[in-house]
């Protein structure tokens, strides 16, 4: 699913909480949605979701406006998790995929599946009220995904999780991308927008700040350097030099010194530093 956010605005009483925002998702991507808290992303989100109406613009999906059908094929994992505590583990999970038009039995074979994925198979007849927060993240994201929507809105997925577990939801995410859909990361951890993100949009004050490529951006924002680590008689170097349009130029005529070169790599900032340069920037 590509889908195009195009001239859309916002308003709850005076204050505005979009403002004219324009930019497309790709299809078959993960698009990382960024900005600080109150930056209007989800309320961006609930557009999509047509949880929220717009005050103008629109949101298309592969050319057409989205429409409340287009809605059952997306799976959506808000920020505020939304489970019945005093129901069981395997009885909610089956009620939620039947809500997303799976058959009763489908929806077994497919929970049993994840289940079994995520080794949490003893947690069918458990109550949800017994989890802790990491083990209901875990079923409100197979509950998001189960019934195999080609376009998925995950507000900050890694919430509550350990680094184990959160490495095994950045590896779902990766897996999910390769079999086609197309996946919106709403998420303040710079990190997992380096390592999963193709492209971002950056929101503040309800205006898009800026969108594009993540490699593009890194680029665009970076001063043009390289590193180049070389070891000769004397031991291992370490050397920062300005970029050239030909690398090879510069590796040949520390080759031709009798160096061994054991990297040679472009500097470029971290999408932390970008965010925060930026987002100052607005406030300023």
């Amino acid at each position: 699913m590509k889908i195009q956010i195009k001239d859309v605005c916002k308003n709850f009483g005076p204050k505005v909480a979009l403002d004219h925002v324009s930019f497309d998702i790709p299809e078959g991507k993960i698009f990382g949605m960024l900005g600080p808290n109150g930056a209007g992303k989800t309320t961006l989100i609930r557009i999509i979701n047509r949880i929220t109406i717009p005050g103008s613009g629109e949101v298309l999906l592969d050319g057409k406006p989205i429409t409340q059908r287009d809605v059952e094929k997306i799976g959506y994992m808000p920020e505020e998790r939304g489970l019945y505590r005093k129901m069981k583990v395997g009885e909610q999970a089956m009620y939620l995929a039947q809500l997303k038009g799976m058959s009763a039995a489908d929806a077994k074979a497919a929970l049993k599946e994840w289940f079994t994925r995520f080794e949490i198979q003893g947690w069918w007849d458990k109550k949800v009220e017994e989890l802790s927060k990491g083990m209901a993240q875990k079923l409100q994201f197979i509950t998001t995904v189960v019934h195999k929507p080609s376009l998925m809105i995950l507000d900050e997925p890694f919430s509550g999780f350990d680094p184990v577990n959160a490495d095994i939801i950045r590896k779902e995410i990766l897996r999910l991308k390769e079999e086609g859909a197309t996946i919106i990361l709403s998420t303040h951890n710079m990190e997992s927008v380096e390592e999963l993100c193709d492209n971002i949009a950056l929101i503040n004050h309800g205006k898009l700040v800026i969108t594009g490529g993540v490699d593009e951006i890194r680029r665009k924002y970076g001063n043009n350097n390289v590193e180049l680590v070389w070891t000769d008689a004397d031991g291992r170097h370490t050397e920062v030099l300005p970029r050239e349009e030909d690398g090879s130029s510069t590796l040949e005529k520390y080759i031709s010194k009798g160096v061994a070169i054991n990297s040679y790599r472009e500097l470029m900032p971290r999408m932390n530093d970008i965010f925060i340069s930026l987002v100052k920037g607005e406030e300023e």
